[in-house]
């Protein structure tokens, strides 16, 4: 329960950060994805089950928010979030190659998947100018953010770990 109710915190946190704070610090009105950072994040330190709970959380608040139809970015954040719960015994936490790969592969993926379905679809080529302008400055903005926000939320998924193990009576 601890877990649950510190994990939904820090969704809501990111969530209001990247709203905000984030919207004021745009770069050419380009601003990192928190969101994106702690679904993968999550998905690969815990698995695929917590990949898809925070994802489907992300995701729905963004659809709430922002999004034209609700369901669209929680199933997109969902598969993220299940994706990245396939490496989990890749995940070592003293390791940041892995976990910056992810979330660089995430990001991408996630606006590649925007892309196709909200302006592709729909006939708007300019897929040229959409990457230069915005998947990659969001990709390298995400990356920066990255490096900090990452050893933040594995230093509290590491003291989540010690708090449940300490109660079941599994100390290591």
């Amino acid at each position: 329960m601890k877990r649950k109710i510190t994990v939904t915190a820090i969704i809501i946190i990111c969530f209001l950060l990247q709203c905000t704070l984030f919207k004021s610090l745009a770069i050419a009105s380009i601003s990192p994805n928190l969101l994106i950072i702690v679904t993968s994040s999550f998905g690969f330190m815990r698995g695929k089950r917590d990949g898809i709970y925070i994802g489907f959380l992300s995701g729905l608040l963004i659809d709430l928010f922002y999004g034209g139809v609700i369901g669209f970015y929680a199933l997109l954040y969902m598969y993220t979030g299940f994706f990245n719960g396939f490496f989990r015994k890749l995940f070592y936490p003293e390791d940041i190659k892995l976990p910056m790969i992810l979330i660089s592969a995430s990001d991408i993926f996630c606006n590649l998947l925007i892309y196709f379905s909200r302006f592709f679809l729909r006939s708007r080529f300019a897929f040229r100018y959409y990457f230069i302008h915005i998947i990659a400055p969001e990709w390298v903005y995400t990356i920066l953010v990255t490096v900090f926000l990452y050893f933040i939320l594995l230093m509290i998924n590491q003291r989540l770990e010690k708090s449940e193990k300490r109660r079941t009576g599994k100390v290591a």
